[in-house]
């Protein structure tokens, strides 16, 4: 059983484990369609109101194709190098002019974004006729490079649209073509804010996917070490029971065996000795079905006959009689209240009692001390040993119902595992609360709390 509850954890854990893998992966293929869908959504509108800056200053353009002329002759001149062309198209004055343009073009037809961008160059190439090309600049988009526009860096930008420009002209009775390359790069402020609220739906319905999925694991495997625990308890009961079952049984066989002999039955003193050990066997049994049939009940439906009494007689009454079965303990009582009025079920409130002293005896205590006080309005009656403690990691089952403090693998005290889990369920029948505190060889205190 436990390996099979083991299988299935793990199995469970697998499947949990490739379901939300599943998911991440549809919401991060989701992510990406949404950010290509936005840079679409960007380009496609950016293309709408600019194309070669002729629409924002023709007389910019008209100029800009000037200088482009007028570097290239320069150059076939002889009178400027690769480097010295370079240098003058990106540092043309005109750069800041057309930067601002363009800005407030983006400011105006795009108001619901705002835009960073940047126009790099990336060739500059010279064509004195169609076979022989003269390369003065080529190179991969580099912010360096910029031409305009307010970018710092590439890095988180995407391209928009890359523009070839041709110019043609003559020099020296000779014609020549002049072709340019330029790449506009754009970042949009906040632009995964933006993914995000457009996403919204998809992510609040993934984590509550997710959350469901977490959720009905947890329950799952609660449920399958619930019944693992449940298997345990009753394998451990009916070792228990017939443990605790075959000792009277063993005692009443052989004491019918005894009174079979004549010479017992001669002898009076013999014979009511043995009667009297079948009668204690006998009780013994009625007692262990009875304690059995009594904590089969729920707590809702324990009817409990409550009535006025005195605490601190009631209690008194429990301790003598407690001594008088167990003379060798040291039971000390440490009242600090005085004639305190409760309403409850004396029958059963002398059982739960007489258990949690009882528990303190098998569990090593030879001195337990009985304390009333009142705490928060609430009358507190605490049993305190000095037995072997209970282990932090035990406490939290000890009132539940056939669990017993075992040491290692072995129970070495007699007991069904009951006596605890009845005082639970009548204490709290009363409406009050029950709690331990105790450390291994430090001794154990049990503190009940009544309504006053």
């Amino acid at each position: 059983m436990k390996q099979r509850i083991n299988l299935l954890i793990g199995f469970s854990v697998v499947a949990l484990f490739v379901l939300m893998t599943v998911q991440c992966y549809l919401v991060k293929t989701a992510y990406e369609y949404k950010v290509a869908q936005f840079h679409t959504q960007i380009k496609n509108e950016i293309a709408q109101i600019t194309n070669n800056y002729s629409d924002i200053d023709s007389a910019l353009v008209s100029r800009k194709e000037v200088l482009y002329k007028s570097l290239s002759e320069k150059y076939m001149k002889g009178k400027k190098s690769k480097l010295d062309i370079k240098n003058g198209v990106l540092n043309a004055q005109s750069q800041n002019i057309i930067t601002q343009k363009i800005k407030r073009k983006f400011e105006k037809d795009l108001p619901d974004f705002k835009i960073d961008f940047a126009v790099v160059l990336n060739k500059f190439i010279l064509y004195k006729n169609e076979q022989e090309a003269d390369t003065i600049f080529s190179e991969k988009p580099f912010i360096q490079n910029k031409l305009y526009g307010n970018l710092a860096s590439l890095n988180h930008a995407f391209l928009v649209r890359s523009y070839v420009g041709t110019t043609n002209g003559t020099f020296e009775n000779e014609e020549y073509k002049l072709l340019t390359e330029d790449s506009m790069y754009v970042s949009v402020i906040d632009w995964e804010m933006i993914i995000l609220r457009r996403m919204m739906f998809i992510l609040i319905l993934s984590l509550f996917s997710i959350a469901i999925l977490i959720s009905l694991f947890v329950i799952a495997i609660r449920a399958l070490i619930k019944q693992k625990k449940v298997s345990d308890v009753k394998t451990d009961f009916i070792n228990n029971i017939t443990h605790e079952l075959k000792t009277p049984l063993a005692t009443l066989g052989i004491s019918t065996k005894i009174l079979a002999q004549k010479n017992i039955r001669d002898n009076d003193e013999n014979f009511n000795s043995i009667v009297n050990t079948i009668s204690r066997q006998n009780n013994r049994l009625q007692n262990l079905i009875d304690q059995v049939m009594a904590n089969s009940l729920a707590e809702n439906e324990i009817e409990l006959q409550k009535e006025k009494i005195e605490a601190e007689d009631f209690l008194l009454s429990i301790t003598n009689d407690f001594k008088i079965t167990f003379p060798k303990i040291n039971l000390k009582t440490d009242f600090q209240t005085e004639k305190t009025i409760l309403v409850l079920d004396k029958f059963h409130l002398t059982t739960a009692f007489l258990n949690v002293l009882e528990n303190a005896v098998k569990y090593g205590s030879n001195t337990i001390t009985v304390k009333t006080k009142i705490v928060e309005k609430q009358f507190s009656i605490s049993f305190e040993d000095d037995g072997i403690g209970i282990a932090k990691n035990k406490q939290a089952f000890l009132f539940d119902k056939f669990y017993r403090v075992e040491q290692g693998n072995l129970h070495n005290t007699k007991g069904l595992g009951l006596g605890l889990y009845y005082v639970d369920q009548i204490v709290k029948a009363h409406q009050g609360s029950v709690n331990v505190i105790s450390d291994l060889g430090k001794g154990t205190q049990f503190t009940i709390l009544l309504k006053v």
